[in-house]
């Protein structure tokens, strides 16, 4: 009866950890260099990229994950679509863009990204 108890208090306690107390990774600063982002497990990594404002972006995409939905990365309010290889690096540029926050996913939008768009 005790471990049951000690159990659920466990449960309980990765539930308010999980749920309330969890905070994610702070977004990544992308500066002159690229970025790389892997994409794995259902996720993008890093899935939330900050850039300067009108400038061009290069972003390198790294597949791991051979499920047919990693298969393409959309940018929908660029109207980009781009397929990535397993196991390559693929490149997109993206043209200089103002300030504001621009989605990007996979095709089902299982996997999920963002590029916060900033003025310097």
């Amino acid at each position: 009866m005790i471990i049951i108890n000690l159990l659920g208090l466990a449960l309980i306690a990765v539930i308010v950890w999980w749920f309330w107390l969890f905070r994610p990774s702070p977004p990544f600063d992308l500066t002159a260099e690229d970025v790389t982002i892997v994409v794995d497990n259902g996720v993008y990594q890093p899935s939330v990229i900050k850039v300067p404002a009108n400038q061009m972006v290069k972003l390198q995409f790294y597949r791991k994950d051979a499920s047919p939905c990693a298969a393409t990365v959309l940018f929908p309010t660029l109207e980009i679509s781009e397929e990535l290889p397993v196991d390559a690096i693929k490149q997109v540029d993206l043209p200089p863009m103002p300030s504001g926050e621009y989605a990007f996913h996979c095709p089902m939008k299982m996997y999920k990204g963002m590029l916060i768009v900033e003025e310097k």
